[in-house]
């Protein structure tokens, strides 16, 4: 079957021309969202098509991104046009679009009404943002045919669970305003977001985290997993000039975290465009040795590393070590550990462990 796109399948949502005016005007999504009687939770919303523009809302878009009301409005019923030619265009395929696409929120059971799989297919082709199934397939389905996923048969990621976790991530990524990615200026920033690691409170260094990255074309973005997805950290190219580093504060404890981090920067910067889904018990291929190596490099060069053989393992040490080298006592604590010198049942208390209550404020 061909991958062509036509006229009947085809649609864009008023998000599309959002985006494009906020980029004009250089607004970011909070930034709209003040213009907003629903805040940023009404700006996602309308940016992923979920949610109608009205006259009020046409109103508010044309004073924070110029055009007229008129202009908005329009822009929703074509919109609404096209969504319905495409969903006509898809009927023929429902039953494989309800058996293979995950739907966002409660699924629905029981015997579908025509209209209620309507409503249905809809929804999936709304939230992907795709029109036919060889397009979600191609961007989407491939994640998990691809050797690229690696989670052992122990302990497999549900992958309906981890496809809706990754478009959550994408549809915040895409709010994000960065630079046009480079390799070479995510190499610079490293360091920088190496010196993040002594910082103790998320509130505090994510969003410093956040700007390091967009100067180098990444969104990072948190999401908390749904259940089912084991995931601890994502990395994907979402354009041509953006990159996403997606993250769920797994285990919620710094070493654990920040090696997350290093691992996909290291995807980034060593595998180009691939996407990778780094879930518990990942098979440990040669792509995943290197992300790894670059992440441990990232947290302490071998000259230093070096050092932690003859490190005595005991608090005071531990501390003046990571003092000296300008990591926090819980990285350093990791990666003794992973080094197999120290038991796993050892020195954790130096590990910073967060609540919930203190990575809420970053989450979605």
């Amino acid at each position: 079957m061909s991958n062509q796109l036509t006229s009947t399948d085809w649609f864009s949502k008023p998000g599309d021309s959002m985006r494009a005016a906020m980029q004009r005007k250089g607004k970011s999504a909070d930034d709209l969202a003040s213009h907003l009687n629903g805040g940023l939770q009404e700006v996602r919303g309308l940016m992923e098509g979920s949610l109608a523009i009205d006259e009020n809302t046409a109103g508010a878009l044309a004073r924070a991104l110029g055009a007229t009301s008129t202009f908005w409005l329009q822009r929703q019923a074509n919109y609404e046009i096209s969504l319905e030619r495409a969903v006509s265009a898809a009927l023929p395929r429902v039953d494989e679009w309800l058996d293979v696409v995950p739907t966002p929120g409660p699924a629905r059971r029981g015997q579908f009404t025509e209209e209620a799989m309507r409503s249905e297919l809809e929804r999936r082709l709304v939230f992907f943002s795709v029109p036919t199934l060889d397009a979600w397939q191609q961007r989407y389905g491939n994640v998990f045919s691809d050797t690229k996923f690696r989670t052992s048969p122990s302990f497999q990621s549900s992958k309906a669970a981890t496809t809706l976790w990754l478009r959550r991530g994408e549809l915040e990524a895409d709010l994000a305003i960065t630079k046009p990615f480079r390799e070479s200026r995510l190499r610079e920033v490293l360091p920088a977001i190496r010196e993040l690691t002594r910082i103790s409170k998320p509130d505090r260094f994510l969003p410093k985290l956040k700007v390091l990255c967009a100067e180098a074309g990444v969104a990072v973005v948190v999401v908390k997993t749904p259940s089912g997805c084991h995931a601890s950290g994502a990395s994907r190219m979402i354009s041509a000039d953006k990159a996403m580093m997606l993250l769920s504060f797994r285990h919620r404890a710094d070493d654990h975290f920040w090696f997350t981090v290093f691992h996909e920067l290291g995807h980034l910067i060593l595998h180009g465009g691939q996407t990778f889904v780094d879930a518990e018990d990942t098979i440990v291929d040669a792509l995943e040795q290197e992300a790894n190596q670059f992440a441990a490099d990232c947290i302490l060069p071998d000259s230093e590393r070096s050092q932690l053989a003859s490190l005595s393992p005991d608090r005071r040490s531990v501390l003046s070590f990571s003092k000296i080298n300008g990591i926090s006592p819980g990285l350093t604590v990791g990666q003794m550990q992973h080094l197999k010198l120290i038991s796993h049942s050892k020195l954790n208390s130096l590990k910073r462990r967060w609540a919930w209550a203190d990575i809420d404020p970053a989450l979605v």
